[in-house]
Parts: C-alpha cells; sequence; structure tokens
C-alpha cells in the first residue's frame, strides 16, 4: 500500500471520537453502533461543526444523515424557543426515516423535539403540534410552505438548512418550492445541501443559497462506467429477430436503441410495439411537445426501449440506464464511446450491444479489445413464449401547471392522501407551465385515472389523460 492509500484508508475510517463532540454524543454514538466514520461524514462533518455551507455528492446509505444529525443536535440549543433546524425531503418515507435517524442520534439528551411535517395527513394537527415549539421540523417542501403561508410554521430562528436528496427535488419538480420556502429563513443560517448527482441545476441552486460552500465528493475520481460490450455479426434480415432475442434474453429496465436515420428509428418502435415492447421513437422529425411525451416517458420508466439518433439523443440524461444498442453501427468510435457511455453508470452494471454485418467486418478491428465480445454464441439467445417488455409505471397528464400554481406536492399529497396509495407507488412528477406529468405504478393507473378525472386537486378540477 502506498502513502497516497494509506492516507485515503485513514481519512475514510477515523473515529467519531476524533471529532469536538460532547462524551454524552459520543456515548450515545456508540451505543447505537456508530464508531467508524463512513467517508462522506469523515470528510463532511468538520467543515459542518464548523459551521461552514457544505454541498456534498453522496449516495442514499452512505451515512449522510448521520452527518447532517450530528452536525444539526451539536450546536442545538434545548432552552431556545422556535425551530432551530429544517431538513427538506422529496418524499413522505424518506422524511419518517430521517426524523426516526434524527431521534436516535438526540437520545444523548432529553426534550429535543423533531417533529415531521407532510403532505397526506390531516394539515391541523400538524399546525398544533408546532405550538408546542418544535425543535427541528423535518418535512416535504409543499407541506412545509403551507404551514409557512398560514404562519403555524415560523423560521425566526433557524439556524441549519438541510436539502436531503436534492438530485430527486429536482426530478420532481421540487426547486421552485425550494426557492419559496428559502424566502422565510433568516439570511445568516448555515446550509447544507446533499445529492447523489451534481447537475448544473444542483451548482445553480447550491450557489445561490450557499455561501462560500465547502464541496465534497466522497469518490475523488470517477470510476469508469463498468459495461460489458458485446459485438454481433448479423445480416440486416435478422437485425429485428436479434433486437428481440436480446431484450427477452437481457429483460433490462430500460434501454436505448440507436439508429443511424430517422425513417428507421421509427421503423424499429413500430416493430418492437407490434413483439409487445413499450417503445417510443425519437427524431429530428418529431414536433416540440412530441419529444417532450417521449422524454417524460422514458425518464419516468413508462416507456421501456426508446430508439433515438445520435442527433435527437444529445442532452439526454438518463441516470440509471441498463442497456444501449447500435442497431447501426456508429460512424467512428468518439460517437460509440458517447453512445455506450450512457450506461454502467452509477456503479451498476451496463451492456452495451453493436451490431455490425459482413460489409462491416473490414474496419470492425478496430473496435476489438481485450474487454469487447466478440462471435457470442447466437443460440443462448432465445425468446419465450409471450415474451413482452412493459415499463413498470404509466404517465398521467393532468391539464394545469405552474401558471394554474399547481404543485408537486399538490399532486402527490392528493393521490397519498385522497386516493389513499403509498408514496413509493408514485414516480416522477413533472410540473410544466400548462400541464403536469405524473408516473404512476402501472396496476394502479386505472385507479388513479379514475379519481383525478372526477376528484379534485386544491379545491379544483383538471382534466386528465392517460399518455400513451
Amino acid at each position: 500500500m502506498n502513502k497516497t492509500e494509506l492516507n485515503k484508508t485513514k481519512l475514510n475510517k477515523a473515529d467519531f471520537s476524533t471529532l469536538s463532540l460532547s462524551k454524552p454524543m459520543l456515548d450515545n454514538l456508540s451505543e447505537l453502533g456508530f464508531t467508524q466514520m463512513t467517508p462522506i461524514q469523515t470528510q463532511s462533518l468538520p467543515p459542518i461543526l464548523e459551521n461552514r455551507d457544505v454541498i456534498a455528492q453522496a449516495k442514499t446509505g452512505s451515512g449522510k444523515t448521520v452527518a447532517f444529525g450530528i452536525g444539526t443536535l451539536n450546536k442545538l440549543d434545548v432552552q431556545k424557543h422556535g425551530v432551530q433546524s429544517l431538513v427538506l425531503c422529496p418524499t413522505r418515507e424518506l422524511a419518517d426515516q430521517v426524523a426516526v435517524e434524527l431521534r436516535r442520534l438526540a437520545r444523548f439528551t432529553s426534550n429535543i423535539k423533531v417533529l415531521t411535517l407532510c403532505g397526506g395527513v390531516a394539515f391541523r394537527p400538524q399546525a398544533a403540534s408546532l405550538r408546542h415549539d418544535a425543535h427541528i421540523v423535518v418535512g416535504t417542501p409543499g407541506r412545509i410552505l403551507k404551514h409557512l403561508r398560514t404562519g403555524s410554521l415560523v423560521l425566526d430562528a433557524l439556524d441549519t438548512l438541510v436539502i436531503d436528496e436534492a438530485h430527486r427535488m429536482l426530478d420532481m419538480g421540487f426547486i421552485d418550492e425550494i426557492d419559496r420556502v428559502i424566502d422565510y429563513t433568516p439570511h445568516k443560517r448555515q446550509t447544507l445541501l446533499f445529492s447523489a448527482t451534481y447537475p448544473d441545476e444542483i451548482l445553480a441552486l447550491s450557489g445561490s443559497i450557499q455561501h462560500d460552500a465547502v464541496t465534497i465528493k466522497t469518490i475523488e475520481t470517477e470510476s469508469p462506467n463498468k459495461i460489458v460490450e458485446y459485438f454481433y455479426n448479423t445480416s440486416p434480415s435478422e437485425k429485428m429477430d436479434t433486437l428481440i432475442k436480446l431484450l427477452a434474453h437481457h429483460q433490462p429496465d430500460n434501454a436505448i436503441v440507436f439508429s443511424n436515420t430517422k425513417i428507421q428509428a421509427r421503423n424499429i418502435a413500430t416493430d418492437l410495439q407490434t413483439q409487445g415492447v413499450d417503445a417510443q421513437a425519437m427524431h429530428g422529425d418529431l414536433e416540440q411537445y412530441e419529444r417532450t411525451d417521449v422524454l417524460v416517458q422514458f425518464a419516468n420508466r413508462s416507456c421501456a426501449v426508446m430508439v433515438a439518433t445520435d442527433v435527437a439523443a444529445r442532452g439526454i440524461d438518463i441516470k440509471e440506464l441498463s442497456m444501449v444498442i447500435n442497431y447501426d453501427m456508429p460512424h467512428d468510435m468518439a460517437t460509440y464511446t458517447h453512445r455506450i457511455g450512457r450506461t454502467g453508470r452509477a456503479g451498476k452494471e451496463g451492456i452495451a450491444v453493436t451490431f455490425y454485418s459482413n460489409r462491416q467486418a473490414s474496419y470492425i478491428d478496430e473496435y476489438r479489445n481485450e474487454t469487447r465480445i466478440f462471435e457470442h454464441d447466437m443460440s443462448a439467445l432465445s425468446v419465450p413464449k409471450k415474451f413482452r417488455l412493459k415499463a413498470p409505471n404509466s404517465t398521467l397528464v393532468i391539464e394545469g401547471g405552474k401558471k394554474d400554481k399547481l404543485r408537486p406536492g399538490d399532486i402527490l399529497g392528493a393521490l397519498t392522501g385522497d386516493v389513499s396509495i403509498e408514496g413509493k407507488y408514485v414516480g416522477k412528477i413533472d410540473i410544466r407551465d400548462r400541464q403536469s406529468y405524473v408516473a404512476i405504478d402501472r396496476s394502479l393507473t386505472d385507479k388513479v385515472h379514475t379519481w383525478l378525472k372526477s376528484g379534485k386537486i386544491k379545491g379544483r378540477k383538471f382534466s386528465v389523460w392517460l399518455l400513451e
């Protein structure tokens, strides 16, 4: 082990006892089984305890809740009235988990009150609880904002604002609501932002709400995508049959199929649909609203396969893509690398498949290396009877959006409260100016669709239809 590796090992295995924490807190951490810090805790806790703003890239399960929980509790004054810490979460389920963890961390002292404020439950009991001076509030942006607007929640005493799972907030359309919540917070505060990814929107959010933030990434250098690359010599007449066999064999959660022409993209998507595959075409001849519909369905898991040209696929960033298939050979190695680089991210293994014909064999050699698999046994690819590849979700379109002051929290609250479905069955909620797209577990589509057609959101009825 070289010196750099040794230092990194020490950094990632630091003890909580090395931090300036009270003995009761350290004793409680030990009782809970927390001795050595995880990488995110090791790197984020020192600046957090120094009252610095932090933007940290952290995955679910990395120990980030303990990191911001310790930071929050370390400076909390039990004798001080008013909410001192606010934690914003994208879903009620996550908020509940965070609140439970904070209560466990707070066992070292008495009388620390942690209150959860989320939609889907009655508003008045929450308002009544707030009159008893909660120290820490954990909740979803929509319900938090409602309490702020009615005056039941006041943040004049706030010391720490935590935005957890910011990337999911972005996916669910909560960023505007976060901005409104922040308008109610003191300008002088500590702001901690945790996100699994750092898209431009998250960095822009950090720049607008944080001051001199410490940027933390637990992985110092990005690991190469984990991709298994296959190459199949397939005649033009056999390509569709081979494609079906591949999809049936691998059963990917989602896949992008690349075509070199717009006409081919349309034809492939149509052929896949006739074979029982949820597929949509993405190409330059689509109107903007059609392009939006396809992208929304693919991003929210309502479409299993997107067939795209290179030009149409520019800017498409799907965080978890199982498979990329080059139905048509890319024009060059750079295009190949760009295409397959969409899979195998976030530590997960992806699959990339490329078709080539005998006529293309003369320049296929440039793709050969020790890791790519050629001449794979085609007999291993068998199509089961009644093969279907269906996406897990459906997309409902509500004819109301930002212009109607409709928010993700309003829709999520209606579904979890009035329709009584669990939040885990609600996928991405995308609010546009005049329309809102809601991903719903396919098994509950009819139930939700029926209710939305006759029910109300924020006391209003909206037209609703199923996007197909």
